[in-house]
């Protein structure tokens, strides 16, 4: 399926026809297939089980354990919990309450119809430029002022009993890099996304701090848990997604689920996957493991044990199989120079929101410069500027009407970049020695054409990844598995988040095709039928702190 030929989904571009010759010449550095997909996907595997073994940079364990996550939920249990979730624009607060059983019968999106859990008084504040240029003490003051906002509402409402403790356990999302030895405390290394933060900071510590600045008569809190995103994400889905058996309406059928994966692929990418300690460097796994108590694991030196790690897998060790395989171009060549480390993260370049539409833009300005020969120097001003921050928002969406009318999207090109001045008619300009720039037609095709070969690639990248990361953990079954298991499909479920995944073009839908064309690919007609099946989890975050708590409580914290 190139992506020149803009694969249509669901109706979208059934009236789009393919991109003329010297168009689809142009996008062939932007060109991958099923099988290419496939290729990645095996170089892929092979290299992430290196990294795990060797890299110091990715593939980080955390200390949780699969088993403390697995505890079935009860009265004592369930919460709510006092919750945060810090990222790069936002703070989120809330109370999460887990329900007692969560729901096993679902698929698809009607699995978020099933509330596995509740948010209770969940408040969110912009993080603005004034708190990201703050030091430590005035940052975290204010965070610690934000849960002592909701805290306060809490006792003013009874909720379940807040306002008679004593203390509250927290769980906490943190979006950005932090060394972990033990699952309640934390080492910030530099924050970076705009924020001055740089020095090494005892990440529980300040969150403390900031509370009880504004704690009052309020209960005190302590840290119970501490996580990124990206695990959090992990954590909140395999409670969507509970591992389970169900039979599908109207069928014999019986599948048999489980939650192996978290992926996040918004402004940046990453993914969250359960590993054996055995197969992580020894240097970098967690001193001790939390675990449920009787368990008799918890130390490092226990290579069965099955743990959280988050995987980085957008750094520069994954760079050899995509350069390899011809997939990074002259496009990705000058984003990754441009970005603000260069050549750091190759995967996330290609598959990300904060790059695709700085991708799009170079190979527009490439293909208006170059194949249609204009000259620059009048393009508008906007389209020469570097990642901008509307642009891959402005290409999501950039689709012709389904009969095929291209005049909206030269409309919407003439809104976005502005020509700077009224619209002449073309012929009144032809003859003029130097003629003022125009959007056309031509234009606005060739710009579809490249938002729609960008996302496929994007799309075939992360279906790759994501197989690739699956056969390393070990989440992918053996032909012997398979043999003897009773039911008559194996769904391998992937909570994803994220703007990109979920708005470019049709992100989603070509990801979850070439991961069923991969599966495919992987075990042809074996029975059971196994599927890797993309879900979504957007509000892991919050909800992950929220569920590590009483999972941190139970193993002794």
């Amino acid at each position: 399926m190139p992506p020149q030929a803009a694969p249509a989904i669901n109706g979208h571009a059934s009236a789009v026809t393919p991109p003329a010759k010297r168009l689809a010449d142009f996008l062939q550095p932007l060109r991958i297939d099923g099988v290419l997909v496939h290729k990645l996907a095996q170089d892929l595997s092979e290299v992430f089980v290196e990294l795990a073994a060797q890299s110091d940079d990715q593939f980080l364990p955390t200390p949780i354990s699969q088993s403390i996550l697995s505890r079935p939920v009860d009265d004592a249990t369930s919460g709510p919990h006092l919750a945060i979730d810090i990222g790069g624009t936002n703070l989120r607060v809330a109370f999460v309450e887990l329900a007692h059983h969560a729901p096993q019968d679902s698929e698809g999106e009607n699995a978020q119809d099933n509330q596995s859990l509740r948010r209770h008084l969940e408040h969110s504040w912009p993080i603005g430029d004034h708190l990201k240029n703050e030091n430590a003490k005035g940052l975290f003051a204010w965070i610690g002022a934000c849960i002592a906002e909701v805290v306060a509402k809490a006792c003013d409402q009874q909720l379940a009993g807040i306002a008679a403790a004593t203390e509250l356990p927290l769980g906490v999302t943190f979006s950005f890099p932090m060394d972990q030895e033990t699952l309640n405390t934390a080492s910030l290394r530099q924050m970076g996304k705009g924020f001055a933060i740089t020095s090494r900071l005892d990440l529980g510590q300040h969150l403390l701090d900031g509370y009880e600045s504004s704690r009052g008569e309020l209960p005190r809190i302590r840290i119970a848990a501490i996580t990124n995103d990206a695990v959090a994400t992990l954590l909140s889905f395999m409670h969507q997604f509970s591992a389970s058996s169900a039979s599908q309406a109207g069928t014999a059928a019986t599948i048999q689920r489980r939650p192996v994966m978290g992926l996040i692929c918004g402004t940046g990418c990453n993914a969250t996957v359960f590993m054996g300690l055995g197969g992580l460097k020894q240097s970098k796994r967690p001193k001790k493991v939390q675990t449920l108590p009787g368990e008799g694991g918890g130390n490092s030196g226990d290579g069965q044990l099955s743990i959280a790690v988050n995987t980085e897998w957008s750094i520069n060790g994954s760079a050899g199989p995509l350069r390899n395989n011809g997939l990074i171009n002259r496009w990705d060549d000058m984003v990754s120079a441009a970005a603000e480390k260069p050549g750091f993260q190759p995967l996330e370049y290609m598959t990300a929101g904060l790059y695709l539409g700085e991708i799009g833009r170079l190979a527009l300005v490439d293909y208006m410069t170059n194949v249609l020969g204009k000259n620059p120097k009048t393009f508008p001003e906007k389209l020469l500027r570097r990642f901008e921050p509307r642009n891959t928002t402005f290409l999501s969406h950039f689709s012709p009407s389904q009969d095929g009318d291209w005049s909206g999207l030269v409309d919407r090109l003439n809104d976005e970049f502005p020509t700077g001045g009224a619209q002449r008619p073309l012929e009144a300009i032809e003859n003029l020695p130097a003629a003022k720039f125009r959007w056309t037609e031509d234009m606005a095709q060739a710009l579809y054409h490249i938002a729609r070969a960008i996302e496929f690639r994007a799309a075939g990248i992360i279906a790759a990844s994501t197989v690739g990361l699956l056969k390393c953990s070990g989440a992918l079954p053996s032909r012997d598995e398979l043999a003897v298991m009773s039911a008559s499909e194996l769904h391998l479920g992937v909570g994803y988040t994220g703007g990109c995944i979920t708005n470019f073009q049709d992100y989603l839908q070509h990801c979850q095709e070439l991961l069923d064309e991969l599966v495919e690919r992987e075990y042809g007609n074996e029975t059971p039928r196994v599927r890797i099946v993309l879900e979504p989890c957007h509000d892991g975050g919050i909800d992950g702190a929220g569920i590590l708590v009483p999972a941190a409580v139970a193993s002794g914290i």
